[in-house]
């Protein structure tokens, strides 16, 4: 009985060690989570940058979020926290949240808040505070220290590498049915007021050869337009110091830069990977219009220095926007570039209206992988209902959503808004199995003045031989056959996708499809339609 016993033990920790690692995967133009061996969409919410250091504080929000629909939680890990004394680590806090998680049947995006959050250095051991000759700081270019460790000190990010590589083995040994999925390395990285340091390390750094990763992109064409331009500048040298290939200015100076945040974060998350290979990304504080370098975190993983990141932290598998702006679409559809997986793991907040909206463009529109508002725990009720209606229907899609993202056969939908708040208001025109829509956010049966049209918007899914399904709110869809003609509806059908089966409701018909002429989305609450069209001379 005991050698039964045992060998049963034994065959199910083997079970469970050989659990499918969370992988990201690509599908078309798209790349995909894989959790459990299988494609998997994030319904996320951050936690602010506290909630998660109090397990008693975080305890009666899971249930919250359970109702909102989500199955993911990102929930930052300080390195103050788990390495207090040098050397000696607790994991006693990530461990409680882990469980946590695993009891509401959440999953987890841990966020490693070491070295630096939102530039500064405020999250690092006191041990490292307190010892300055080791640790450096950031200078100013009048010579004013900064609270921010310099990216040019290898001590700095050698402490942080073996916490980072400690808190990943770690996660190895215990979590073993994978809770946690992906982890942040650093956050919002970029060196603030001024582009770059000037610390007596980084003045090295700076008159020294800019490496040849870069500048064989430069040769290549691969560097991206700005770099380019800068490089033109100088004459394309084709090698020299940072001030001979790219200038002085402080666009020079944020390249600079961001090779020293990406190399110092390559450094910290190689270290991981060595003790557990998890997907990595890091998120970028994205800039606003006319902002110099420095007036914004100079040198993050921001759509002009993408090849900048590429070359210096290949271990970084994504690099992901949190857009607080208005302009989510723009910015957003940046970061959908060949090879990278769209993440938003912070959408603005979630007491926004738009922010469900916004999770169905990117779902749709750009085969994201996952959406995430900022402070979850903190929701008030109207932008709650709505957050939560939204992920009930995304989650309840999830398995078509995924089966239908890099090919073609679904588009989304979201009025465009301007960085000052204008909605672009113009139907959208786009073409899916065989006929030519136009969507408008615009509901036809509402007074404008009522609607919040930036919070309209949904998703269309081409099911093959005419069939449709569209979901979300205030969106109205008009058609015509491709090939010419005219386009009826043959039927449509309101309902809602209940354990990956479709369960039809209502007939839509008569004043609900303005008699056949439209498929409306009602713009007071999200919902599902699924339809046929046909064509007739």
């Amino acid at each position: 009985m005991r050698l039964l016993l045992l060998t049963a033990f034994l065959l199910g920790s083997l079970t469970a060690a050989r659990a499918p690692l969370p992988e990201l995967v690509p599908k078309g133009d798209a790349v995909q989570l894989h959790v459990d061996g299988e494609p998997f969409l994030i319904l996320g919410g951050e936690l602010g940058n506290s909630t998660a250091s109090d397990l008693s504080y975080l305890a009666p929000h899971w249930e919250s979020f359970r109702a909102l629909g989500m199955n993911t939680v990102l929930a930052p890990v300080s390195w103050e926290m788990i390495e207090p004394e040098e050397g000696e680590f607790d994991f006693a806090a990530v461990d409680g949240l882990i469980e946590a998680a695993r009891e509401a049947e959440i999953r987890l995006v841990l966020l490693w808040f070491g070295t630096w959050k939102n530039s500064m250095s405020t999250y690092v051991p006191a041990w490292v505070k307190r010892d300055q000759a080791r640790f450096v700081r950031a200078r100013q270019a009048d010579g004013a220290p900064l609270d921010i460790l310099s990216p040019h000190v290898e001590a700095s990010w050698e402490a942080d590498a073996r916490a980072f590589r400690a808190l990943m083995a770690h996660l190895a040994r215990t979590d073993r049915d994978r809770t946690v999925l992906m982890v942040q390395v650093e956050n919002e990285v970029g060196m603030i007021p001024e582009a770059r340091d000037r610390s007596a390390a980084a003045e090295a750094d700076w008159q020294a050869s800019v490496p040849d990763a870069l500048t064989a992109k430069l040769r290549e064409g691969a560097a991206g337009e700005a770099l380019t331009a800068l490089w033109e500048k100088t004459g394309r040298a084709s090698s020299g110091s940072w001030r001979e290939v790219f200038g002085e200015s402080a666009e020079a100076e944020e390249v600079f830069t961001a090779w020293h945040l990406a190399s110092y974060v390559e450094h910290v998350a190689a270290a991981g990977l060595q003790a557990y290979d998890l997907p990595l990304y890091v998120n970028a504080a994205l800039q606003r219009p006319g902002a110099a370098p420095g007036g914004y975190p100079a040198g993050g993983p921001l759509p002009h220095l993408f090849a900048v990141w590429q070359a210096a932290a290949p271990s970084i598998d994504m690099l992901s926007p949190d857009i607080y702006f208005e302009d989510f679409v723009s910015r957003v559809s940046a970061y959908d570039v060949p090879g990278n997986a769209v993440f938003v793991p912070e959408a603005n907040r979630t007491d926004r209206a738009e922010a469900a909206a916004d999770a169905f463009f990117a779902v749709g529109a750009l085969g994201a992988i996952g959406f995430s508002p900022f402070s979850i725990e903190n929701v008030t009720d109207e932008p709650n209902e709505s957050l939560a209606e939204a992920y009930r229907v995304l989650g309840s899609l999830a398995p078509m959503i995924l089966e239908h993202q890099g090919d073609g056969s679904m588009v989304g939908l979201k009025a465009p808004v301007a960085y000052d708040g204008t909605v672009a208001e113009a139907p959208q025109a786009f073409a899916l199995g065989g006929y030519d829509f136009t969507a408008t956010m615009v509901d036809p049966w509402m007074p404008k003045d009522t609607q919040d049209i930036a919070a309209h918007g949904g998703l269309v899914i081409s099911l093959g031989e005419g069939e449709f399904l569209a979901a979300g709110r205030g969106v109205t869809l008009t058609f015509v056959p491709s090939e010419g003609g005219h386009g009826g509806i043959e039927v449509a059908r309101e309902g809602e996708v209940i354990d990956g089966e479709w369960r039809p409701g209502r007939w839509m018909n008569g004043d609900q499809t303005h008699q056949g002429r439209h498929v409306r989305l009602p713009p007071d609450s999200f919902s599902v339609q699924r339809f046929t069209l046909y064509s007739y001379e």
